[in-house]
């Protein structure tokens, strides 16, 4: 996007960030986080040359996109492109303020001492580790390494952050569902400068019921899996809490028969951008995004910032609609400003609601600062405009 479209879309533009942006800022930044096997062999590469359009945060992943068998080679591919990028910074070819914030999914607490040892200086180019099926038993032996790691890193690197995944057996079975949340949050409130998301592993969920839900319905469409969603956003979504929560990934990137009808109308589409808007909106529709679209909007209805993705063509989609439009913005600015004692509730700027200062103030402290990483639609903007107008090709990413 060049300077005169941004003006034409914007607002207020979107701030750049780093991975040595406040940790508040951070938690709403990490966005549409894609994923990529540890052994892809272009990393490094694709970052230099900004493959990726909109591209803001990476997921390398050591975990279940790796093969048993692989591990090892694994570990050294991930060396070797932190590496890379380490000698793309020194030779000036690469700056910080152009690089997605970067983060390693683990294995075990055992995999993350090891790898903090292995990488010396290269962790520091890392926003933090993810920490799949965070359990009691392992929980509190991550975030101590952590720690340990933050307490006895030298000063001038970043912070290493950690986000745990919530996707194990005792957090999805309700007989030891709160029991397990409880006892979870006790840990994570015990590392809580150190925890940047609380993330939600669904597809290991399902996978504890033979369960894998079709591409035309969201994961808010699967019973157990919404129950326990609530349950998370319920201990860990309260907004003293200061918890960001991230959405589960969608897998989907190609679909060939629908049953439902789609899920995006087409009005934005052609108000945006006309014909090519209809056309844009038939090849969402063909490859799934309607879906994924839908399960976004779904996530921020309940609270939930960030989305795990699967395929570069989901960034933009993802990004776009956690762009805070005009109204939001106005409504939230209106709150915060009166927030003085002198009012209780005043009519919104667009005259079509009445905001409560009192009950909407976290609402609009959270919605101001989504507004900074994000940016702010001008008033007739919707974010379809976002969306990009090219076709691009859907290839394998492993």
């Amino acid at each position: 996007m060049n300077a005169e479209e941004e003006e034409a879309l914007f607002f207020s533009s979107p701030i750049s960030f780093s991975h040595r942006t406040s940790k508040e800022m951070l938690a709403y930044a990490v966005g549409a986080a894609l994923y990529m096997p540890a052994t892809r062999p272009h990393i490094a590469d694709d970052i230099l040359q900004r493959k990726h359009e909109g591209l803001t945060t990476i997921v390398i992943d050591l975990e279940d996109a790796v093969g048993d068998e692989q591990v090892e080679f694994a570990e050294q591919c991930l060396s070797q492109q932190l590496g890379l990028i380490t000698d793309y910074m020194e030779a000036g070819k690469l700056h910080t303020n152009d690089m997605p914030l970067l983060f390693v999914r683990m294995r075990s607490p055992e995999q993350l001492e090891h790898l903090i040892e292995m990488l010396g200086e290269r962790i520091s180019l890392l926003t933090g580790v993810v920490l799949p099926k965070f359990s009691c038993e392992n929980g509190r032996a991550y975030l101590q390494l952590v720690h340990q790691y933050n307490q006895q890193k030298d000063h001038s690197h970043p912070l290493l952050y950690a986000m745990p995944i919530l996707e194990t057996a005792e957090v999805i079975y309700r007989e030891s569902r709160w029991q397990t949340l409880m006892d979870l949050k006790q840990i994570v409130d015990e590392y809580a400068p150190y925890v940047l998301n609380i993330r939600i592993g669904a597809t290991d969920f399902s996978s504890l019921f033979g369960l894998r839900r079709s591409p035309e319905l969201t994961i808010y469409d699967i019973a157990t899996i919404r129950d326990c969603i609530a349950d998370i956003v319920n201990l860990f979504g309260r907004a003293d809490q200061g918890y960001v929560i991230s959405g589960p990934v969608w897998e989907y990137f190609s679909q060939r028969e629908r049953v439902f009808k789609p899920q995006l109308r087409q009005t934005p589409f052609e108000e945006s951008l006309g014909k090519t808007g209809r056309n844009l909106r038939m090849k969402y529709i063909t490859n799934s995004m309607d879906g994924l679209m839908r399960e976004v909007m779904m996530d921020k209805e309940n609270g939930i910032v960030g989305k795990t993705i699967i395929h570069p063509t989901q960034i933009k989609p993802v990004q776009a609609m956690y762009v805070v439009t005009h109204e939001e913005f106005m409504d939230a600015q209106g709150i915060i400003t009166r927030n003085d004692g002198s009012l209780g509730v005043f009519k919104s700027t667009y005259t079509n609601k009445m905001n409560e200062i009192k009950p909407h103030l976290s609402w609009a402290k959270r919605i101001l600062i989504r507004s900074q990483i994000y940016g702010v639609l001008h008033e007739q903007q919707h974010f379809v405009g976002l969306l990009p107008k090219h076709e691009q090709t859907y290839v394998s990413y492993s």
